[in-house]
């Protein structure tokens, strides 16, 4: 999968303050919604949000990967940054979290949602990956070893 197809630089941030998971929920939907067509950063935020009630999407290793489908949306779109000091996501581990890739898609992709996030969650529980993605410097540098 060619993660840059979902991925741009202007949706990927290095060392981000997120002081909590409602406050990193809300970011992602401040750099998701421009990318979404008819679609408000509240509602990305209202999707990840019901999401998160399910369950956590925090999947271990300081990594979480909060997802959601849209109505509005008319493609997928990702948003990938790593926290300046991790933050409490209800995670599987109980650890907290500095790495965050949320993804957002049409509601009617649910079969690419899943094959997308799988193919997500397998790069993110690389160790070398993760190691790579929080030594990262900027959003350029974050954005390229991601998608690279």
């Amino acid at each position: 999968m060619d993660l840059s197809t979902l991925l741009s630089p202007d949706c990927t941030r290095c060392a981000v303050d997120g002081s909590s998971k409602k406050k990193v929920l809300e970011l992602i939907g401040q750099l998701a919604a421009p990318r979404l067509s008819g679609t408000t950063s509240f509602d990305v935020f209202e999707s990840l949000l019901n999401r998160e009630r399910l369950g956590s999407t925090g999947i271990g290793m300081g990594v979480a990967i909060p997802h959601g489908r849209l109505a509005s949306a008319n493609k997928p779109v990702a948003v990938l940054f790593t926290l300046s000091s991790p933050i409490d996501f209800d995670a599987i581990d109980n650890q907290p979290v500095d790495i965050i890739f949320a993804l957002l898609v049409p509601e009617d992709q649910h079969e690419q949602h899943l094959q997308t996030l799988a193919s997500v969650a397998q790069r993110l529980n690389d160790k070398n990956c993760t190691r790579a993605l929080r030594d990262a410097h900027s959003d350029q540098e974050l954005y390229d070893l991601f998608t690279g």
